[in-house]
């Protein structure tokens, strides 16, 4: 019991000198007791510092409960949202995003517009090197949907792999196997 408590407070002070309070200073939803908003708001996105800017790296987040309606019908639609990105200086921090993402379960968009809206906000938010976002709909009336849309910043590397990627884009490309997350 005892050396379960050391290592407890070992891993806290490790985690407590990982990043100092100016570095924190953006990120307010984490440890909110609130967690839910249920109308569109990309206001509620929070970044971090990309201590790593000068390498490149991807980061992968994936949403496998996103909800929406149907902005004819109100019917409810489900997904699974895939973001993969090249962080720059900034990185989104994930429960914002999560809260961000759960703000469109009272919104309604087809599923295109939506995915573009998901980018457009990221890529404002972050300013990332690229950015890609993927949808993985819920079949309804039998026909499934996949939108995908991207973004790259101006080096010639970016857009290049915007240009390859989107060219070569087809459903489940840059999604993954969703045995591999549950």
């Amino acid at each position: 019991m005892a050396n379960n408590k050391k290592m407890t407070n070992k891993i806290s002070t490790t985690l407590k000198s990982s990043r100092t309070s100016n570095e924190l200073i953006g990120v307010t939803k984490l440890g909110e007791k609130i967690t839910s908003e249920f109308y569109y708001a990309p206001e509620i996105l929070e970044t971090f510092i990309n201590k790593h800017p000068h390498q490149d790296a991807w980061t992968s987040l994936i949403c496998t409960e996103f909800t929406t309606l149907c902005p004819k019908t109100g019917q409810p639609d489900f997904a699974k949202i895939f973001i993969n990105y090249i962080a720059d200086k900034l990185m989104v921090e994930s429960k914002s995003l999560k809260l961000y993402l759960t703000s469109f379960r009272q919104h309604g968009h087809f599923h295109e517009d939506l995915i573009q809206i998901i980018c457009n906000d990221l890529s404002s938010l972050m300013h990332p090197k690229y950015l890609e976002v993927v949808g993985v709909f819920t079949p309804r009336g039998g026909i499934s949907i996949f939108p995908y849309c991207n973004f790259s910043n101006q080096q010639k590397k970016f857009k290049e792999i915007k240009l390859k990627r989107l060219s070569e884009y087809a459903p489940g490309k840059y999604s993954m196997d969703l045995s591999l997350i549950y």
